[in-house]
């Protein structure tokens, strides 16, 4: 008995000590990584994760360095007139293999294409070319064990919000039977052919084929009906490209029409578009878009490469891209590659 109330002190010692005070980088760690994760098996059981499921996802889990030194690698937000051309970007990530790919994996799952674009409005092309810039269409998902990458990168504390929860999340994913061996992934937790976290899995992963069992990692109805549903969620507008090439008057001034909203998420990306304008009135001042919109539709004018170089009207499906990527390099290649795939 007084074994089992000393255990209970110290856990509630340890539960304090992480309320109370962010735990320090990697070499300064004031919990050793054991004790930390007791805390977050304790969290979980509360949560309502099978101890099966807590003893076999945390069983022999150490830090992973290497996974530290790849989160801290990460480069940081550039500077205004920081950001490199998008051209080489796109023409690196938008490649004839890839399209060839996408166009082969589109004729390959044809007979998904009409329930699910009924169902959720998001047009196949550009599901598949989510998944083609995610993993090459399946082809590169990560092997990094989630649970320690996870785990590690918590403990790290930086992020310890993030992934703590998202560790707690991937717990919930095992104890839905899925083996520890199959939850691999990148090293920042993201995992099977769209890279959904664990908590977009919890919340979005999608039965696409009526099995019950939403199979991210290798089902292409699974991978396919998640990715449209993730888009939904995010406010997809069915019968709405996410941008159309536009042509400029000489000497048009793109700057003069920046943006002045200062976004709460993604500023970096979000500062470079100009203000909101309907087609029509774009169209008043000589921008005209050189594929169908409609007069009264709401779009931004972005100019990567400055002037002389290629623009497009943006709609707020381009934001909807942005929600699994916030990036202009992401968002702009994803849409321009769903373009060919559907050519």
């Amino acid at each position: 008995m007084l074994q089992i109330m000393s255990l209970k002190r110290l856990l509630l010692a340890l539960s304090a000590m992480a309320l109370a005070t962010p735990l320090a980088p990697v070499s300064a760690q004031n919990l050793s990584f054991d004790a930390y994760m007791q805390l977050v098996m304790a969290k979980a059981r509360a949560q309502g994760v099978s101890e099966a499921t807590i003893q076999r996802m945390t069983s022999g889990l150490t830090p992973n360095q290497r996974v530290i030194d790849l989160d801290r690698g990460q480069p940081g937000s550039p500077t205004r007139r920081g950001y490199p051309a998008m051209r080489p970007y796109l023409d690196t990530h938008v490649n004839p293999i890839r399209i060839s790919r996408g166009r082969d994996m589109y004729a390959a799952t044809r007979g998904l294409h009409g329930r699910i674009e009924r169902e959720y409005g998001v047009p196949i092309e550009m599901l598949m070319a989510i998944w083609g810039h995610e993993t090459n269409y399946g082809a590169i998902k990560g092997n990094f064990d989630l649970a320690r990458s996870l785990a590690t990168l918590a403990w790290e504390g930086r992020r310890r919000d993030l992934f703590e929860g998202e560790l707690i999340a991937l717990m919930k994913i095992a104890d839905r039977g899925f083996p520890r061996s199959q939850l691999v992934g990148s090293y920042a937790g993201a995992f099977g052919n769209p890279q959904f976290l664990p908590s977009v899995y919890l919340r979005l992963a999608t039965d696409g084929d009526g099995d019950g069992r939403a199979d991210i990692f290798n089902n292409r109805a699974d991978t396919l009906a998640s990715i449209a549903r993730y888009f939904q969620d995010s406010g997809w507008r069915q019968g709405q490209p996410w941008g159309v090439r536009a042509s400029l008057p000489g000497g048009f001034d793109v700057d003069a029409y920046r943006t002045k909203i200062n976004a709460p998420v993604c500023s970096r990306v979000h500062e470079r578009h100009s203000e909101y304008k309907t087609v029509r009135e774009w169209r008043e001042l000589g921008v005209q878009p050189q594929k169908y919109l409609a007069d009264d539709v709401l779009v931004t004018l972005f100019q990567p490469d400055g002037p002389g170089t290629p623009a497009w009207l943006l709609t707020s499906n381009y934001r909807v891209i942005l929600e699994y990527n916030c990036s202009n390099y992401y968002a702009m290649s994803v849409g321009l590659l769903a373009d060919e795939i559907a050519q």
